[in-house]
């Protein structure tokens, strides 16, 4: 009996080790031999609604293995194509693409949006009569995915790289703040995480003693401005400076928010941002002190900046792709790969699995215990559940003639079997 095909694909918004997941699904499917051709739907489900399939199979060995260095989605691609209820074609299209291309296995990485496409595709395939094990596989910076009793997903790949990319910023930014603060006296710095607040809560493990005039603004506790600038007037008059990391989704009115496929706030394409809110708040109404506002808007190097990637965040990247690979070859469909923390004063985790339409679609919130009473921090058990996720290594980069050597995959696609197809929710722009 032939061997039936597997089809990976990613979803959403990248990660520095999303890429590691991916070499753990094809380093193991390919160790395993229990499978066909390991295809990727290129740019995520659009890919395998066009039938384009690349052949992951066919790629060399080192180009896989250059996988661990290679932040970001460029190497499959990614998307914010979202199939829902109403786009049965689309759905009848993913099986159709399936059926001619003998796939058994379909392992879609990404966040609560992704698990239920996952779960909605596994559903109809069954429906149909076609045998496909589905299987998701987390990722995601902003930790949303599960519960709040962490009993589902303890945190998701990608979080610890950027938890650890806040916690270097916020130290450089301190040294920045010192130094310049006759002339800026107030450094306002914003974070991802939409109206999640583990992003910016992270800011904290740069200064775990509270030793600096830092504030945390979260998503999840709203102040309003003239409350904020008191809070930054005291630091500046006990300080001579403030810094302050503000939430993207912290409410400080209107920004004109944009939505992405998803149906969530894309606040990298607002109007205005949160932190430049703030700082025109200040600069408006006047520090105590001589000297402005300024602020600091990362972008999407919050996701992609490989040489803050966590080493402790790449080994369990891999290793929950490997996880799910396993479960795809035992037939544990309906599922997706976790990680789940051990108890005990020791990190160390396991993994696992949770049913797939348990963590389909839900946002976790931050946890309400794990802010502090003031409102502007979090607590010290916030600390000690994300200090290990940071690691305690820099990731040692391969350069070649000073440039970070990644992967490059040759164009081996599947040869189609079906005529060309326009997703539906392209045919209405």
């Amino acid at each position: 009996m032939t061997a039936r095909n597997l089809v990976v694909a990613q979803s959403g918004g990248p990660t520095p080790v999303i890429n590691n997941t991916l070499r753990g699904i094809v380093e193991t499917a390919r160790e395993l031999g229990c499978f066909g051709r390991i295809y990727a739907g290129r740019h995520g489900i659009e890919g395998v609604l066009k039938e384009e399939l690349l052949d992951l199979g066919a790629q060399s060995p080192e180009e896989v293995a250059l996988l661990r260095y290679t932040p970001a989605a460029g190497s499959i691609g990614t998307c914010r194509y979202k199939l829902r209820p109403d786009q049965q074609e689309d759905f009848q299209r993913v099986v159709d693409v399936f059926k001619a291309h003998q796939v058994g296995y379909f392992l879609y990485i990404g966040g609560n949006d992704s698990m239920d496409t996952a779960h909605k595709i596994a559903r109809l395939a069954q429906e149909q009569g076609l045998d496909l094990v589905a299987v998701g596989v987390p990722k995601t910076i902003d930790n949303d995915v599960g519960d709040s009793q962490f009993q589902l997903v303890d945190h998701t790949p990608g979080y610890g790289s950027t938890a650890k990319y806040w916690t270097h910023m916020v130290q450089f930014a301190n040294e920045e703040n010192r130094g310049s603060c006759p002339a800026d006296p107030v450094l306002v710095m914003q974070a991802m995480g939409r109206r999640i607040g583990f992003i910016p809560a992270a800011a904290r493990l740069a200064d775990p003693q509270r030793q600096w005039p830092l504030l945390i603004l979260l998503a999840e506790r709203p102040f309003s401005l003239e409350e904020v600038a008191d809070r930054i007037n005291d630091l500046l008059r006990q300080h001579g400076r403030a810094m302050v990391v503000i939430s993207e989704g912290f409410d400080v009115g209107s920004l004109g928010e944009v939505k992405d496929a998803f149906g969530h706030t894309s606040f990298g394409s607002t109007k205005v941002t949160a932190a430049q809110t703030l700082v025109n708040f200040l600069n408006q109404r006047g520090l105590p002190v001589k000297g402005a506002a300024r602020s600091n808007i990362p972008g999407t190097d919050q996701r992609h900046s490989m040489a803050y990637a966590s080493t402790v965040d790449l080994e369990e990247a891999y290793r929950v792709g490997q996880h799910a690979v396993l479960l795809a070859a035992e037939g544990q469909g309906g599922y997706m790969a976790t990680i789940l923390r051990e108890p005990g004063p020791v990190y160390r985790v396991r993994y696992d699995k949770v049913p797939l339409e348990r963590v389909a679609g839900a946002d976790r919130q931050f946890p309400a215990q794990w802010i502090a009473e003031d409102g502007m921090d979090v607590t010290d058990d916030f600390l000690r559940y994300a200090e290990p996720l940071i690691g305690e290594e820099m990731v040692n980069l391969p350069l070649v003639r000073g440039r970070v050597r990644m992967t490059r995959f040759e164009p081996l696609y599947a040869t189609k079997q079906l005529p060309d197809y326009v997703p539906q929710a392209d045919r209405k722009k």
